[in-house]
């Protein structure tokens, strides 16, 4: 009998072994710094997709990479994916991320698929762009059509942009001057060059936020902002506003949006199946439908108020693994480059 009651308890302590474990497989937590918009399209479809139950926890992209570094670091993880910003602005917090292939990983472009060794796994891409205001361009007599134009006497104190060193879109619009000046080469005379003539015609106008630089185009307090593709699309598309779009003749860059898997995540399968469902045909197609990001899964159109990737110009030299390498190096160049302006 005794033999008996030990044989069910051993049993019932395992089925619930079982059923906890099993509870635990369909629980994803995810630290998120991205778009609201696109957090409610992704994260309910997903649930419903795999009856995984998403624990969502946001905050700035400074915000929720502390909190994941912390918690690597002292070896008390509780959350299972890192969604935000890209591998230009996180390569030196790699260590923080799994190394993971996604089974949706061949139906990518080439250049933003996983080599097997990466642990940024790419999802979107927000182009760099120019918005300008229109009404004062034609009041000044001129065009805005590359970088090359944005060296014109008349937008002296005219130009916008935030500060590369601490913003991740102000960024990505220097690494597309340096390509689109330095024929390629964003390390080169020429690239720089142009950077210290920018400089002089920008001023020392900077904005504290990337929202104060595409808003200030569009209420006419400056003729050119350099921002990042969404929220110009946008406000161009609301169409009570006097901007444009304008994607540099020299060329734009194409950083792609990533995903990570935190190291030592609690609910690792559920955390690759994330990664899976953002990248699949279903979560790619409902998100470039109704947002104003470029999916990176080929075949996969953009909404009407974006114009198809066919007609921007990209870089063949850029390198996201170059520019995430040399992030430090090209900020301090550009710091010390404004500096030289100065006196």
């Amino acid at each position: 009998m005794k033999k008996f009651l030990a044989t069910v308890l051993a049993l019932t302590m395992l089925v619930g072994l079982c059923s906890f474990a099993a509870a635990e497989d369909d629980v994803l937590v995810i630290y998120s710094a991205r778009n609201e918009r696109l957090n409610n399209i992704v994260i309910p479809a997903f649930e419903a997709a795999t009856g995984i139950k998403v624990e969502m926890i946001t905050g700035s992209s400074g915000e929720v990479l502390q909190r994941v570094k912390s918690e690597v670091e002292t070896g008390n993880v509780t959350v299972d994916i890192h969604w935000a910003a890209d591998e230009t602005m996180l390569a030196a917090n790699r260590d923080l991320f799994e190394v993971y292939v996604s089974t949706e990983n061949d139906a990518l472009y080439p250049q933003f698929q996983n080599d097997g060794t990466n642990v940024f796994n790419n999802a979107y891409a927000e182009p760099n762009v120019m918005i300008v205001n229109t009404d004062i361009l034609k009041e000044l007599g001129i065009e805005v059509n590359g970088y090359a134009d944005l060296l014109q006497p008349e937008l002296k104190g005219k130009i916008i942009s935030a500060d590369p060193a601490n913003s991740s879109s102000a960024f990505q619009c220097l690494i597309g001057m340096l390509y689109g000046m330095g024929n390629g080469d964003p390390m080169s005379k020429e690239a720089w060059d142009f950077i210290d003539e920018f400089l002089k015609i920008k001023g020392d106008v900077a904005a504290n936020s990337s929202s104060q630089v595409y808003n200030g185009v569009a209420n006419g307090e400056y003729a050119v902002g350099l921002s990042y593709e969404d929220p110009c699309v946008e406000l161009q598309a609301q169409g009570d506003k006097p901007v444009k779009v304008v994607y540099a003749v020299e060329g734009t860059v194409y950083p792609g949006e990533s995903v990570q898997i935190i190291k030592g995540a609690p609910h690792m399968e559920a955390a690759k199946k994330f990664v899976d469902f953002v990248l699949s045909e279903e979560s790619q197609t409902a998100v470039a439908a109704a947002l104003n990001l470029r999916p990176l899964r080929q075949g996969i159109p953009v909404n009407a108020k974006m114009i198809p990737d066919s007609e921007i110009k990209q870089f063949d030299t850029y390198s996201t693994k170059f520019v995430a390498e040399h992030k430090a190096e090209i900020v301090k160049m550009y710091l010390d480059h404004v500096e030289m302006n100065m006196e």
